[in-house]
């Protein structure tokens, strides 16, 4: 069976980065649930040099204000609950979405509330999740998309939260924009949290190494609950994460491979009679035969390949199949061939 259902790297581990690792492994004191003051500054510096967030605005993104999480999808499951939403609150997400956010709603006991980019906000939105690119369709938003959604949220008083983790995995020619960009808060970062992760980028998932930063007064309330709930990244992780956000060419190499997946993959599955929507960036291709996702799921299994069912990621996904390209070079030539078979 080619598995391409579940987006978990397969690639190794750049070396820099577990060299970083092995060299922390003797470290018997208790981390700083902060972080380390390098690791904050490698997060900053690199979200200036890769993708121009706080370039522009004052004396950039504040590395006080970053926190490294144990993972990202820790961070999405309990911030609705960390920044005390509760009944009566809405959390709000896209449509199409990663189950997490949903399910970070109901662990705060807020409402969950799925959103298409051309509704308005419900009513009682204090949180609302911005997913560019998109997991599972690959969907970029633009700079004016993400602009107008932020304004939107400050006017009624709610929170930003982008999980941003796919950013540095854009297709050829497409450009991914961060929310912590000054074109898109114009200078102020107020309200703004940016959910990154090395899993993907760099081959850490699992590490569980992810970052949140922004408002350093969401950021320095998320600290001070997090070190009394023992939400503590491990040192020699921090070790390593610093090493992954100072060195761009393993990052480049990443983006490199997933290419040459894509370009392989989705003619593959056009040839065979799916239509690939969206998908220009990130790590999945997000196809539909135009037949509900499960009778597609069974097609493909047939042929000795596994996908994910679009409707696990919203009933708007009920004619879709997400297919990922986490896997080896050989095992998506051998899901090409089948698929040609």
């Amino acid at each position: 069976m080619v598995d391409l259902s579940v987006g978990t790297p397969v690639d190794p581990v750049p070396e820099a980065v577990g060299e970083a690792l092995r060299a922390a492994w003797d470290s018997p004191g208790y981390p700083q649930t902060w972080g380390t003051p390098a690791l904050r500054q490698a997060a900053v510096d690199a979200l200036a040099r890769r993708h121009g967030a706080g370039r522009g605005a004052g004396e950039g993104l504040d590395p006080d204000a970053v926190l490294p999480t144990i993972g990202s999808k820790e961070l999405v499951a309990w911030l609705p609950t960390l920044l005390g939403l509760g009944p009566g609150d809405v959390v709000a997400f896209p449509d199409l979405a990663y189950p997490t956010y949903e399910v970070g709603a109901q662990l705060a006991g807020a409402r969950p509330a799925r959103v298409r980019d051309d509704e308005p906000l419900p009513a009682g939105t204090r949180l609302l999740w911005l997913n560019s690119p998109s997991n599972p369709t690959g969907r970029v938003l633009d700079a004016a998309a993400l602009t107008d959604r932020v304004a939107e949220a400050r006017a009624t008083g709610a929170v930003v939260a982008a999980d941003e983790c796919y950013l540095a995995l854009p297709g050829p020619g497409v450009l991914t924009t961060s929310v912590l960009d000054p074109g898109v808060h114009g200078g102020d970062v107020t309200g703004l949290l940016a959910v990154h992760s090395l899993s993907k980028t760099s081959n850490l998932a699992g590490y569980r190494a992810g970052l949140v930063l922004g408002d350093p007064v969401l950021v320095g309330g998320l600290l001070q609950v997090r070190k009394h709930a023992g939400m503590i990244v491990p040192r020699p992780v921090q070790e390593a994460m610093t090493a992954a956000l100072r060195d761009d060419v393993h990052v480049a190499d990443t983006r490199a491979r997933y290419d040459a997946r894509r370009t392989v993959l989705r003619p593959a599955l056009e040839a065979a009679g799916l239509r690939v929507e969206h998908s220009e960036a990130g790590l999945y291709l997000w196809a539909t035969a135009d037949e509900p996702c499960r009778a597609t799921v069974d097609r493909l299994a047939a042929r000795g390949i596994l996908v994910a069912p679009g409707e696990f990621y919203g009933p708007a996904g009920g004619a879709h199949v997400r297919v990922a390209l986490t896997a080896s070079d050989e095992r998506i030539a051998a899901a090409a061939q089948r698929l040609a078979g």
